[in-house]
């Protein structure tokens, strides 16, 4: 689960979350590499020959296009949430790239989750309501993962020994 529940001490508890990451950085810089060599392979006959200097900038484009493309994928998927929940409060806080930090916080009483399992931007939308304000929370783990962390947040909001 892209999702871990901590208790920091006995009155609180921390619910951190991330996106899921399929591909580590290593693996992605194998894939970049295995592409290079294996684009290399039909250079070989054009060897020496005029025909390589044509040939050569298309694949270098094209392991250049890649690299970005994870680049951009790594720097899109550093988002990430983190819930507090302590005796009194919920505080929900979301830290993503090129976008400024989004604060929540309300009563822990008043705070309920809410899953909207059609009508949202996701299947299964998870969203906590309180102090007069809806949400997000979780928008980017999948749809089973929503509804795991939506029994998760359910449990926990309404009885705080859980954990």
């Amino acid at each position: 689960m892209p999702y871990h529940w901590e208790n920091t001490s006995d009155a609180e508890q921390r619910l951190r979350l991330w996106p899921h990451n399929s591909l580590p950085p290593r693996g992605a810089m194998a894939v970049v590499l295995a592409v290079f060599l294996f684009g290399l392979i039909p250079l070989l006959a054009v060897l020496g020959s005029v025909l390589l200097w044509g040939l050569l900038p298309f694949l270098l484009l094209t392991v250049a296009g890649l690299w970005l493309a994870f680049e951009a994928n790594y720097r899109a998927r550093s988002v990430h949430e983190v819930l507090t929940l302590s005796d009194t409060q919920a505080h929900l806080v979301r830290l993503a790239p090129r976008a400024p930090r989004q604060e929540w916080q309300c009563n822990r009483y008043w705070a309920r989750p809410e899953i909207h399992p059609v009508g949202g931007p996701v299947p299964n939308y998870v969203t906590l309501a309180g102090e007069g304000r809806v949400v997000e929370i979780g928008a980017f783990l999948s749809e089973d993962e929503r509804v795991s962390l939506y029994d998760d947040l359910v449990k926990r909001l309404r009885d705080p020994t859980v954990g």
